[in-house]
């Protein structure tokens, strides 16, 4: 038997075997006894008190080891860089840009009578003889019933119409804005792109196509004109279309009659019938239509009786009727070598009553 203070596997791989090299190590009973075993409690191990000294690394395979809280920060941004993009491409809570407004182009046409302008027979109906057709107000509108379009929907093409009935209402039909001056209500349906045109043309009126404040509205001058009667016969139609996939367009085409007489008159003096047409066309974005608003892009407007060669930008010039009747020069000839007169402006002649 082999000596039991050898190793069972036999003596080490040198084949030394020496023993006396491991006398000197004594292990006593104090010293045993001394030696303590530390172990963790459990609320140590809970509170992680002796926690792992190295720092936790992730492989990433070729590119090595990165350290968990560098590889956090890294997936930090990249959510941060994803959730801008999103939101600043999705989010319906965008606001949407608005376009600018087009620049009004307005045409003015005086309507010369061909004979002396006498009183209506009737002052209490002054609208007797006119030819039928014509209703009353709001009602001679005739505004259709939206319908959808390529691009816009019933709701979207009704509340366009809506917008446009209500524009009409406020720039042909309210005393206020025709014989007081008013602008404020009809200001008010303008687009922010196109309200610095509006008032330049209420504000220094200029008979350039541009700046007319009698293509935003009719009105006559508080000083020397007066309504005779608060109906205003209206007879015309509307029409939808679209001018590209993302703006819808309203073509409005409507002849007014008024019943005037002189300012200061009082109640019973002549009066004389003044016709005005109006073509409008209006057009919406889906900011327009979110906002109530709309663009006027084109006024054609037609008024008589009226003198040819007087200014209507700021105010239309009707030939007021006298008991005796009031007697219009006929239309001047136009020189085309005069430039100082604007080649745009016409005149023609009215006909009918």
């Amino acid at each position: 038997m082999g000596d039991p203070r050898e190793p069972p596997e036999g003596t080490p791989g040198d084949g030394s075997g020496n023993e006396d090299e491991f006398r000197s190590v004594v292990f006593d009973e104090s010293f045993v006894r001394a030696a303590r075993i530390q172990e963790l409690s459990a609320r140590e191990r809970l509170a992680g008190t002796f926690g792992r000294a190295t720092r936790a690394r992730v492989r990433l395979g070729p590119l090595g080891t990165v350290p968990r809280r560098a590889l956090a920060l890294l997936l930090l941004i990249l959510l941060a860089f994803g959730a801008a993009v999103y939101f600043g491409v999705s989010s319906p809570m965008v606001t949407a840009v608005h376009p600018e407004g087009s620049q009004l182009t307005v045409s003015l046409v005086a309507l010369s009578p061909a004979s002396a302008v006498r009183p209506v027979a009737d002052p209490a109906d002054p609208f007797a003889g006119l030819t039928p057709g014509y209703g009353d107000g709001a009602l001679g509108l005739n505004t259709p019933t939206g319908a959808a379009t390529g691009h816009f929907s019933r709701v979207e093409v009704t509340k366009a119409l809506d917008t446009v009935q209500r524009y009409l209402v406020a720039s042909s039909l309210s005393p206020a804005v025709l014989v007081r001056g008013a602008t404020s209500d009809v200001r008010a349906f303008v687009t922010p792109g196109e309200l610095a045109g509006f008032d330049a043309s209420v504000a220094q009126p200029v008979d350039d196509r541009h700046h007319a404040a009698t293509g935003w509205m009719v009105r006559f001058d508080p000083a020397r004109v007066a309504l005779a009667s608060n109906t205003v016969k209206v007879a015309g139609a509307m029409r939808i279309d679209e001018a590209d996939d993302g703006t819808l367009q309203i073509t409005t085409d409507h002849t007014f009659v008024y019943a005037l007489k002189p300012g200061g008159a009082p109640a019973g003096a002549p009066a004389g019938l003044e016709t005005v047409r109006r073509q409008l066309t209006f057009r919406f974005d889906r900011v327009d239509l979110a906002s109530a608003q709309l663009r006027l892009v084109d006024a054609v407007v037609q008024a008589g009786p009226e003198s040819c060669g007087t200014s209507t930008a700021g105010f239309l010039q009707p030939v007021l009727a006298t008991a005796q009747g009031t007697v219009v020069a006929p239309p001047s000839p136009v020189d085309p070598g005069n430039h100082a007169r604007p080649g745009w402006q016409v005149c023609g002649v009215l006909a009918g009553s």
